[in-house]
Order: structure tokens, then C-alpha cells, then sequence
């Protein structure tokens, strides 16, 4: 039988959960400067690249501080932030009154 780390479960998705959440306010924040921006493929270029290496960066420092089960712990919590922010993004684009 598998033995899971819950401890290091719950460190991972904690700091997950906080990682997902900057990510996605990156992404809004990058896609509004980049609408009033004169070069908009660069800024958006620079940040996603400042964001994934952000998320990688600190989800190679939890797997290495809590092993694999931080890792795993680390990816849902993403994940679950991803959902998230799409589904908030998809109801808050609907226009009033449409279905």
C-alpha cells in the first residue's frame, strides 16, 4: 500500500493555491497593459514568461523541500486555481441578461 505524505500534501497545496491565484492576477494585469500597450505581444511575451518561471521556480523549491507528495499536492492545487479563474472569468464576461 502507498504511504501519503498528507503533511506534505497540504503544503503543497497550500502554496499552490497562493502560486495559481498570482498567476491568474498576473495574467489578468498583463492582459490589461497589454491592450493599452504600443508593443502588446512583447509585454504579454515577458509576462508569461516572468509567470511560468515564477511557478516553476517555487514548485521545484516545494517538491524539493516536501517530495513528491508536496509536488502533487502543489499541481491540483493549480489546477483547481485554473478551474477557478476560468469559471469566474466565463461568468463574469456574460453579458446581463443572456443565458
Amino acid at each position: 500500500m502507498i504511504s501519503v505524505d498528507w503533511t506534505a500534501v497540504l503544503m503543497g497545496l497550500a502554496v499552490g493555491v497562493v502560486m495559481g491565484g498570482l498567476y491568474f492576477v498576473g495574467l489578468a494585469v498583463g492582459m490589461r497593459r497589454a491592450l493599452h500597450s504600443a508593443k502588446p505581444v512583447m509585454l504579454l511575451s515577458l509576462s508569461a514568461a516572468l509567470r511560468m518561471l515564477a511557478l516553476l521556480g517555487v514548485g521545484w523549491i516545494v517538491a524539493g523541500q516536501g517530495g513528491p507528495w508536496a509536488a502533487v499536492g502543489y499541481a491540483a492545487a493549480f489546477v483547481v486555481s485554473r478551474f477557478v479563474a476560468t469559471t469566474w472569468a466565463r461568468s463574469s464576461a456574460t453579458p446581463r441578461g443572456a443565458s
